[in-house]
C-alpha cells in the first residue's frame, strides 16, 4: 500500500492508539472536540495577520502551521474510522454537491453563500 494513502495512515494511527490503549478515549465526541481544538490552534497562527502576511509565512511559522494541519488530519482520519466514513468518497460527493450549488458560470468571482444568490 502506498505511504500516501489514507488507509495506510489510518492503520498507523489505529496501531498508535491501540499500543497506548487510547481507543477508549477516541469516541466520536472526543475526536470531534479535539479536531475543533486543533482547528483553533491553526487559526491562532493566522490571527491578526494581513492577507499578504498570511501568504508569506517564514519557514519556521510554516512548519508550525503544517504540524497543526497534521493534527487536524490525524483527528479527522480517526473520527472517520470510528464512524466508518470513507473520507475520499464523501469528499467527492461533497464536491458534486458544491458544483450543483455553485455553478461556475453563475458565481464566478462572487463568494456569497448559496442561499444568498437569486
Amino acid at each position: 500500500m502506498p505511504r500516501d494513502s489514507l488507509d495506510d495512515l489510518n492503520g498507523k494511527l489505529l496501531a498508535f492508539a491501540r499500543d497506548r490503549d487510547w481507543e477508549q478515549f477516541h469516541s466520536p465526541k472526543n475526536l470531534s472536540m479535539a479536531l475543533a481544538g486543533e482547528a483553533g490552534e491553526l487559526l491562532e497562527h493566522f490571527q491578526w495577520l494581513s492577507e499578504q502576511q498570511s501568504a508569506a509565512l517564514s519557514a519556521e511559522k510554516k512548519d508550525q502551521v503544517a504540524l497543526e494541519m497534521a493534527d487536524i488530519l490525524i483527528y479527522l482520519i480517526r473520527l472517520a474510522e470510528r464512524l466508518d466514513v470513507d473520507l475520499i468518497d464523501v469528499a467527492y460527493r461533497k464536491i458534486a454537491v458544491n458544483q450543483a450549488r455553485y455553478p461556475a458560470d453563475r458565481v464566478r468571482g462572487d463568494a456569497r453563500r448559496a442561499e444568498e444568490y437569486d
